[in-house]
């Protein structure tokens, strides 16, 4: 699979978003792209600790993942994951672990921290709206 990759310029400018604009980035890319980023080591992927809420990070491109992948996640590689997958495997299995999704978090700012059946149903909306275009 060949991933598209973000020329500099459109990299920064999407890091100035707010956290909304880049959960409906986030979206838009995750169906155009038909994947979506997480990081990886040996365990498994990354995960944050929120407000006693195990999350899951994930980022629309590769970039913003390996941007992510330093200090605390240094050695960590980002990895896609095909949106069949998430949808077939990932939204269960976090559901079950009781696991919430980050949306695109930024190194110095919080993403939007999400169930993932709401991602998923953010998913479904984005996908429904691109139809009526």
């Amino acid at each position: 699979m060949t991933h598209s990759k973000i020329d500099s310029s459109r990299f920064v400018e999407i890091k100035s978003w707010d956290q909304d604009k880049r959960l409906k980035y986030l979206l838009t890319q995750m169906l155009e792209q038909q994947e979506v980023w997480i990081l990886t080591d040996e365990h498994g992927a990354v995960m944050l600790t929120t407000d006693d809420e195990d999350c899951i990070p994930v980022w629309p491109h590769e970039e913003f993942a390996a941007e992510w992948a330093t200090g605390d996640w240094q050695g960590f590689e980002a990895k896609s994951i095909s949106l069949k997958d998430w949808q077939a495997k990932w939204t269960r299995g976090l559901e079950d672990d009781e696991l919430l999704v980050v949306a695109f978090p930024l190194p110095d700012e919080d993403g939007i921290v999400i169930e993932p059946y709401e991602l998923e149903e953010e998913l479904e909306q984005q996908k429904r709206k691109s139809r009526k275009r």
